[in-house]
């Protein structure tokens, strides 16, 4: 249901317009929390990393592509340019 007109028109009957739906483990639950709140201007709160990924984040720090503060991780200017490669570096197992 591409067409924005079409999801609208289901949407008033009262439908989902959902074509299908996944069940998410924890560790893709994990990932999909990090691929969004990373890109939010509130950030990611640190706490929601593992000690190896917050060591890989702190790499991202210094290499300018995350900001830190508040306990929390936001992209700089330049890492929104890259963060689907700052995300993967961080969550590389």
């Amino acid at each position: 249901m591409k067409h924005p007109n079409t999801y609208a028109r289901v949407l008033t009957t009262g439908q989902l317009p959902v074509a299908d739906f996944e069940r998410l483990g924890a560790h893709e639950r994990h990932v999909e929390e990090v691929l969004l709140q990373i890109r939010l201007r509130a950030g990611l709160p640190v706490t929601v990393l593992t000690e190896t990924e917050r060591g890989r984040a702190a790499d991202a720090v210094a290499a300018g592509l995350l900001r830190a503060g508040s306990q929390r991780l936001t992209l700089t200017d330049r890492g929104r340019l890259l963060a689907d490669a700052v995300v993967r570096d961080i969550l590389d197992d």
